[in-house]
């Protein structure tokens, strides 16, 4: 190849000079390969780090998205006590205003509900057998099963006739099952709770840990009636689970249930509510903010070693500006212009980008998949953090290599020839 064609101004002589500046930084890179190596660490480590970081932060919400999505959809919870703006609860006797008859109100007289199951819990010891567990008991109705997601892995749950007579039946979480019937079928098993013989008449699905880290699946489910009256003694309701029939009728069904409740509990003018009612999809929209504003922190510290990468890409290449001083000096005794100069140092710079992106995409995902498999944690590797920290290697590169590149481009070619 001619110093005629590399230096035409015609296309296939541009390209020409292009892939002859490739070849050239390439070369550069490999004649010292231990200092190109520590150049793009900088470069590898920032691009690693922002992956990991956010695949990390992403998983974090995606547990949180899935927990509260697993607690029922468009989900609307109904709890007695008022509550101020900081959400604390106020008025220590406010603790037992909702009644069942509350929640066949809410059930009866609010437009856009799906189903309605109001309910009581309390911690107790079970045994059956020489077994025994402390666990959650959640008195509740049959509308439960679909309030929240639930689903019965074999035999039933409980039905309204259960709620009617108070029947001592009950339906046991997966942990429960393995806790204390071990390789037993549990359906058709009696168990003791407080003392009281209930029959188990269904094994729950599995739902995993909430986003709180609590076990979705140490519960036992007996009906409302059977629970207030057999166990606990109480004629209250703890809490009102309330399904609206869609996602578009969320808030005008929880404005429904506080003016139902309102009229009932006789509540007028500016006066407090003795309840509270949230909704899901508020508690939803909070965590995902919550945690992407984590995920972006993490990113951004991660990010940090980016810069320090172009830092280090910039010392090198003002030490190859100075190593190869009389090389530019022939070159451009040979023609050679400003541009073709300046794109010799400039390619060198994102070739270092282009190649330590590459290798920090490989040790980002190697990471992400690493704490996935030895600690437990989810992670989510998503195109977006990829792409966006690879073109950042890339512009950082291109960003730190203008100076040095356009310090050997502005050289006197007599200067460079005359430099030892």
């Amino acid at each position: 190849m001619s110093a005629t064609d590399l230096l035409s101004g015609t296309p296939k002589g541009m390209s020409n000079m292009f892939w002859e500046s490739v070849k050239i930084a390439s070369n550069a890179l490999v004649s010292n390969k231990l200092r190109s190596i520590l150049t793009m660490l900088g470069i590898i480590i920032g691009v690693g780090a922002v992956i990991a970081m956010v695949s990390i932060g992403m998983g974090v919400r995606d547990k949180v998205e899935t927990s509260i999505a697993s607690l029922g959809s468009n989900l609307i919870m109904v709890s007695p006590g008022a509550a101020s703006s900081s959400g604390v609860r106020q008025a220590a006797g406010t603790n037992t205003t909702l009644t069942l008859k509350d929640a066949q109100a809410i059930s009866r007289e609010v437009v856009g509900i799906g189903a309605v199951a109001p309910s009581v819990s309390k911690q107790y010891q079970i045994v059956a057998g020489n077994m025994n567990w402390t666990t959650s008991v959640q008195g509740t109705t049959p509308e439960y099963l679909d309030v929240r997601n639930l689903t019965v892995q074999s035999g039933s749950f409980i039905t309204s006739q259960d709620v009617d007579v108070r029947n001592r039946v009950a339906v046991i979480g997966a942990t429960v099952a393995n806790n204390v019937f071990a390789n037993v079928d549990p359906v058709g098993q009696s168990v003791r709770i407080n003392n009281a013989p209930f029959k188990v008449i269904g094994v729950l699905e599995a739902k995993g840990q909430s986003a709180g880290g609590q076990d979705q699946d140490d519960i036992i489910i007996i009906p409302l009636t059977t629970a207030q009256e057999r166990l606990m003694g109480i004629t209250y309701v703890q809490t009102i689970s309330v399904q609206a029939a869609n996602a578009d009728t969320v808030d005008q069904v929880q404005e429904g249930i506080t003016n139902v409740l309102r009229s009932r509990h006789r509540i007028t003018g500016d006066k407090s509510d003795d309840f509270t009612v949230r909704n899901l999809a508020s508690v939803m929209a909070t965590a995902q903010e919550t945690t992407t504003s984590i995920t972006m922190l993490l990113g951004s510290i991660a990010a940090i070693s980016l810069l320090v990468g172009g830092i280090g890409i910039m010392n090198i290449m003002l030490v190859s500006v100075t190593e190869r001083t009389r090389e530019i000096g022939i070159r451009k005794a040979l023609g050679a212009k400003y541009s073709d100069i300046l794109m010799q140092f400039l390619i060198e710079a994102v070739v270092i980008g282009v190649i330590g992106g590459l290798m920090g995409i490989a040790l980002g995902i190697g990471i992400s998949y690493t704490i996935s498999s030895f600690a437990g944690w989810k992670t989510v590797i998503t195109p977006l953090p990829i792409i966006v920290s690879f073109g950042f290697s890339v512009g950082i590169g291109l960003f730190f290599g203008l100076y040095p590149a356009r310090k050997a481009a502005l050289l006197n070619p007599i200067d460079a020839l005359r430099y030892e």
